[in-house]
């Protein structure tokens, strides 16, 4: 694939994506009525996570379109008398929010399942913290397009650690109670991260492997339509199925 096309690839489901995802949140937010009360909290819980999701991926994304526009993703528009690398900031803009989603899927779990979070559920929040303190330190070099590799290993592996952590404990509880609901859960976000690893570790050498990210994006994608259909859906609130989604204890 040449370069010109891979950039307009990225451009259309960038675009794509961005529309989706704001539609679905706007469309939760529109219905929340219609969640059955023992959901609520579920639902306002992934609600916030996928607005977090969309916002932080509008800088990201969004920013990656304009810095196209703009010539390539090393433009640095000159912003109150400062460059401004558009990718670094929309790329750290993302890295916050997705912290914070995997925090509310944390807690999501929780409620879903009425489980304390216990110490592997506090030792997930303070991955999550550390993720945002490594974060703020300068060697992440926001201000470039390109991430320095080992800062970016490192943030990222506290990202793997914090959603892989919430994974094991939606699949299991999920199996057992044989929640299908959040069994796909559970499995699209295995699916995302297994998507998101070659992108960490090679892309850097092999940028084509950065259009993994497209299937990976697309994992959350799924994730927000099953949320939306299963607790803000009329028809399934007034009509549950023999196994709703409730929570179980």
């Amino acid at each position: 694939m040449s370069e010109s096309m891979r950039m307009w690839v990225e451009i259309i489901f960038n675009i794509s994506y961005l529309f989706v995802i704001w539609v679905l949140v706007i469309a939760m937010q529109r219905h929340q009525s219609n969640v059955a009360s023992a959901d609520a909290s579920v639902a306002r819980m992934a609600k916030w996570a996928f607005g977090l999701l969309a916002l932080g991926d509008t800088g990201h994304v969004g920013f990656r379109v304009v810095a196209y526009a703009l010539g390539n993703l090393e433009s640095k528009p000159i912003v109150l008398g400062i460059p401004i690398s558009l990718v670094g900031i929309g790329a750290l803009a993302t890295a916050i929010t997705l912290t914070f989603f995997y925090a509310l899927v944390l807690f999501m779990w929780s409620k879903r399942f009425n489980k304390p979070l216990g110490l592997y559920g506090w030792m997930l929040i303070a991955a999550g913290i550390a993720r945002l303190v490594v974060m703020a330190l300068p060697q992440n070099q926001w201000d470039q397009a390109v991430a320095p590799y080992e800062w970016s290993l490192l943030r990222n592996a506290l990202l793997v650690v914090q959603g892989l952590g919430v994974l094991v404990l939606i699949l299991r509880d999920a199996l057992t109670a044989k929640d299908d609901s959040f069994i796909w859960i559970g499995v699209m976000i295995g699916i995302s991260f297994g998507f998101y690893a070659p992108v960490i570790l090679w892309a850097a050498q092999a940028p084509l492997l950065g259009m993994l990210m497209i299937p990976k994006t697309l994992a959350y994608v799924g994730i927000a339509i099953l949320i939306y259909q299963r607790l803000y859906r009329r028809n399934n609130a007034l009509k549950p199925s023999p196994q709703p989604i409730a929570t179980h204890s």
